[in-house]
């Protein structure tokens, strides 16, 4: 009976995590309309218009979401992020804007090679 409820518990925490990390991609993709991301990052989010600009498409999620949670804070430091611009866009955005603008450039195609 122990055993069943730790597993019924640990279904019930990866279940949670799901839902709350999740993301709409469609209001991601509103979200990234109204605040303009694609003027910096290119219309794909794989050509900026500047070489220093990240490309945004197909990076993770999560990655994506603590960048912009970083940007906000103006964090500094050796991984910090305290670019003035994107402190200033990421500012402006609430904590489901990030979530969802997240998942909607996680979901497009991009060309991140994972090495081995």
């Amino acid at each position: 009976m122990k055993a069943l409820i730790t597993i019924a518990g640990a279904g019930l925490l990866l279940a949670s995590q799901d839902v709350f990390a999740a993301g709409n991609i469609e209001a991601g993709k509103a979200a990234a309309e109204k605040f303009n991301c694609a003027s910096c990052h290119g219309k794909d989010f794989q050509s900026p218009i500047d070489p220093a600009y990240p490309k945004l498409a197909g990076q993770h999620q999560d990655y994506l979401a603590q960048a912009l949670k970083a940007y906000q804070r103006g964090d500094k430091g050796p991984n910090g992020r305290a670019n003035a611009i994107m402190g200033g866009q990421a500012k402006a955005l609430s904590a489901a804007d990030i979530e969802n603008i997240a998942a909607y450039l996680h979901s497009l195609p991009g060309t991140l090679v994972l090495q081995k």
